[in-house]
């Protein structure tokens, strides 16, 4: 996922409730105890499936929070990435993430040999970081039949798309949702790194 200069750039803004329901806030709840798996184990729960999301996001959304959508290959993990998903964790309360499987990845083109890491190591890598709150694997060559299940809140998307562009956008606008754009790191893409790579 890119992004593009000069910050994020919004289609629509709504309003979202923010009230929690009996003082439960599922960002603070307990974490539970488990045995021989610790924090990466915990790390790993979240990736879910399909159905799996679609329940979380809703009880999220019972919550009065805010669900983030966006989604990439996250082909060679690197500073762009995280910094565009910090940001757009920022944009809510909740951020789930799509990654693109093998075979979806492989029809995007990015080059030959790609996608260089497997679909379920690059999962594991988006779940592990801090902002990230659940990840989905989706097939598809595009998220779209993903983003109408969710029915996120705010969908992101980095800034190397026009906003017309943004697959789902319309459907996120339609149910009153924000469609945003985010920042890029200049120079810093999967395909540079592994072109540098090769050539070194």
């Amino acid at each position: 996922m890119q992004s593009a200069p000069g910050g994020s750039a919004r289609l629509q803004a709504a309003p979202a409730a923010r009230a929690r329901e009996g003082g439960r806030d599922l960002g603070h709840a307990p974490a539970r105890r488990r045995s021989g798996g610790g924090k990466g184990r915990a790390r790993r729960d979240r990736i879910l499936s399909r159905g799996a999301a679609r329940a979380a996001v809703r009880a999220a959304q019972r919550l009065g929070e805010r669900v983030v959508f966006t989604n990439g290959c996250f082909d060679l993990l690197h500073v762009g990435h995280v910094r565009s998903l910090e940001q757009a964790k920022g944009l809510g309360d909740r951020l789930v993430v799509a990654v693109n499987r093998d075979a979806s990845a492989r029809r995007l083109a990015k080059g030959p040999g790609r996608p260089i890491v497997g679909e379920r190591q690059r999962a594991e890598l988006i779940a592990a970081l801090a902002c990230v709150d659940w990840v989905v694997l989706f097939g598809e060559d595009t998220p779209l039949a993903l983003i109408r299940s969710l029915r996120p809140d705010v969908l992101a998307k980095g800034g190397d798309w026009k906003l017309g562009e943004i697959v789902g956008g319309e459907d996120v606008l339609g149910w009153g949702g924000r469609v945003e754009r985010l920042r890029v790191v200049p120079g810093i893409r999967s395909t540079i790194l592994v072109e540098r790579a090769r050539r070194s």
